[in-house]
């Protein structure tokens, strides 16, 4: 089933339907992230606890336990982790314990193009821990789903045209430093539930958002470097780019709202992120940004100090990994131009 899968939404779908069976859970929440800053962007989830997710997210960020970012293997389960005293996950003990979770499956999906998903897989108490079986289980997928993941992330640039912007103002959404939502501009409820689509008659809810936030307080608490900032698609060829930023003003850091603002993703981060996605190699990815710059053959042979006819070679290697058969489609797919 998994592998008919036209976007990365079916793909998981079908991926989570099938781990119902062999595995066994009760929540679940898989998110894609940024693969450079490893930060979600489009989560997939479904957890008792939606009224508390805002919660749930920044916990999650703030828990260094089995934190995808600090994962040395492809999958870990918190009671092997922790000895099984759970408790010793942040997360487990201020929100998952009181739902009766008794145990948790992480899996992060990265490779040496950058970090494109984590998972979460929990299991109430009455049903038992996850077994060493389950680990492996998960270990073997972790290779196969992240090249699966990587490559419908490709297909985005492949798209026969560039659906328009909903809008060109500015999109902002306000959050107290509890990710509760104060504000937003008008725009901002059309793009929301365009990342993350509600269920039928329900407003959108800001999960891309609430991730970007979090990672800003897990950058201020010292649990993770990485900047608050995930580029995700939207639709077709749009790519947007959603940022988190503490508001000036008095009082303490860590008592002031958190900005979280959306717009089109810049050239330069598109080129980059279609660079990762289709597997593109350091030398390659640098060619690429050249020919965006308008770079002809003979000017990118003297800026990488290379021959002509390496150049060249270069480029077939390009356009057949991105299935391009002109500088003009490829710059037109790698740019959404």
């Amino acid at each position: 089933m998994a592998e008919n899968a036209h976007d990365d939404r079916a793909l998981r779908r079908a991926v989570i339907a099938e781990l119902r069976d062999l595995i066994g859970f009760d929540a679940y929440a898989w998110v894609l992230t940024d693969p450079a800053t490893s930060v979600g962007a489009a989560p997939l989830a479904e957890v008792p606890w939606l009224a508390e997710l805002p919660r749930h997210i920044r916990l999650k960020y703030l828990t260094p336990v089995n934190r995808w970012t600090g994962l040395d293997r492809p999958a870990a389960l918190l009671n092997d982790v922790t000895g099984g005293e759970p408790a010793q996950s942040l997360l487990w003990r201020e929100l998952l314990a009181g739902h009766g979770v008794g145990d948790v499956a992480s899996a992060v999906f990265r490779d040496r193009f950058g970090c494109w998903a984590f998972l979460e897989l929990m299991r109430d108490a009455a049903r038992g821990t996850f077994t060493p079986g389950d680990l492996a289980f998960l270990t073997d997928l972790a290779d196969p789903l992240t090249f699966a993941l990587r490559r419908l992330q490709a297909a985005t640039f492949a798209a026969s045209s560039v659906t328009e912007l909903p809008h060109e103002g500015p999109v902002v959404l306000l959050l107290s430093p509890e990710l509760e939502v104060r504000a937003q501009t008008q725009e901002t409820q059309d793009y929301l539930a365009r990342l993350v689509p509600p269920a039928t008659g329900r407003a959108p809810i800001p999960a891309s958002a609430y991730n970007v936030a979090a990672q800003l307080l897990a950058v201020e608490a010292g649990v993770d470097a990485n900047l608050p900032t995930a580029r995700v698609h939207l639709v077709d060829g749009v790519w947007l780019t959603l940022r988190a930023a503490r508001l000036d003003g008095p009082g303490r850091q860590h008592e002031r709202d958190i900005a979280v603002t959306i717009e089109p993703t810049p050239p330069a981060q598109r080129i980059d992120l279609f660079a990762r996605a289709f597997g593109l190699s350091p030398r390659e990815s640098e060619l690429l940004n050249h020919l965006a710059a308008g770079a002809d053959t003979r000017e990118l042979a003297g800026r990488l100090f290379l021959s002509e006819h390496t150049v060249q070679d270069h480029l077939k290697s390009i356009f057949a990994k991105t299935s391009t058969r002109s500088r003009r489609t490829l710059l037109s797919r790698a740019l959404g131009t």
